[in-house]
């Protein structure tokens, strides 16, 4: 077997069929299988992925997608695990280009892409959200420094000589790929990001779940990961840009109390704004060619509290760090005299 197609899911029968049916004819000409592990579902879904003949397995509880491809890897026969998740619908040719990269540049480990420009659901918040993600990874570095298992492949023997995703640290939908990622490149590992490869995200945003899911899965467990292994790469939402566009956010709301003191003060924050605006036209152009430009003026304010959580995210991980250092500090051993 040269790929094993591995599909994690929970409660979601209304997008995993269009998922399946993308797999299964990305697939069809290849020496694959397809593995759909049902996190403990408590809907149909597995009764749909079993009607739609593929090998299904299934866990005995919820453990988080992390722990589900790493049981569906154990269960794979293929040299090469290629990741999907449930709410994608693979473009035509995307695992023959997974199998292609990895066959001709032995040097990589592993490959993923990116949503593509034509995001499913309807609304500002679903576009932004996912054109934002496009966009973000189609300007990232080739030579990533992290893995993304939306839609992206790996070695199998790599990935289980690393013990696979933590899911343990992660039980639930997180940073779960990027953790992954970063310890392959601290093993010495190889991981390309390739724009060809590209999938349509069909999952519907509202702003408080992209908030929620922003703060409490990403950045807030992201800086985590950052801090303890004191490496923050200059790619994707971590480049320097982003990071300076967070500071101008965070310095303008800081700002905005003196205008209560002195109206004309409120140049100042205005400007720190107006500098974030500037810092990432490149998205909003992109954003206005996508959708016009009614719609990047919508994503701007979008934009701006992303920075804000984001950055808020990360000074409340450094204080909490910060506090857990001092108690240790002031907790003796065993042993050590009071």
């Amino acid at each position: 077997m040269r790929i094993s197609i591995v599909i994690p899911v929970y409660n979601n029968t209304r997008d995993l069929p269009e998922c399946l049916s993308a797999v299964k004819a990305s697939a069809k000409n290849l020496d694959a299988e397809i593995i759909v592990v049902d996190d403990a579902s408590t809907d149909e879904t597995p009764s749909v992925a079993a009607s739609m003949g593929v090998h299904v397995l299934k866990l005995p509880k919820n453990s988080g997608p992390g722990a589900a491809r790493n049981f569906g890897a154990h269960q794979a026969s293929g040299d090469i695990l290629f990741f999907v998740d449930a709410d994608v619908v693979l473009a035509p040719g995307s695992l023959d280009r997974a199998m292609m990269l990895l066959d001709t540049r032995p040097e990589f480990c592993a490959v993923f892409g990116s949503y593509d420009s034509r995001p499913r659901a309807r609304g500002v918040v679903s576009q932004y959200r996912n054109l934002l993600h496009h966009f973000v990874h189609q300007q990232g570095n080739p030579e990533a420094s992290t893995f993304w298992a939306g839609c992206g492949a790996i070695r199998r023997d790599v990935f289980l000589a690393v013990g696979g995703f933590d899911a343990k640290r992660f039980p639930r939908p997180s940073i779960e790929d990027i953790e992954l990622g970063v310890r392959l490149r601290r093993l010495g590992h190889r991981i390309l990001l390739d724009r060809e490869i590209q999938a349509t995200h069909l999952k519907r945003w509202s702003l408080a779940s992209v908030i929620r899911t922003d703060i409490t899965c990403r950045a807030i467990p992201w800086t985590r990961l950052i801090l303890e292994s004191r490496e923050a790469p200059d790619d994707l939402n971590l480049k320097l840009g982003q990071r300076v566009s967070a500071a101008l956010v965070a310095l303008a709301t800081a700002l905005v109390p003196l205008a209560l003191w002195r109206v004309d003060l409120l140049v100042l924050p205005l400007a720190s704004l107006l500098l974030v605006v500037v810092l990432n036209r490149a998205l909003f152009t992109f954003l206005r060619r996508q959708r016009g430009l009614g719609f990047a003026l919508a994503c701007v304010p979008l934009h701006l509290l992303y920075f804000l959580y984001s950055g808020l995210s990360y000074l409340f991980v450094r204080l909490e760090m910060q506090l857990k250092g001092m108690r240790a500090r002031r907790t003796p051993r065993a042993g050590e005299a009071r």
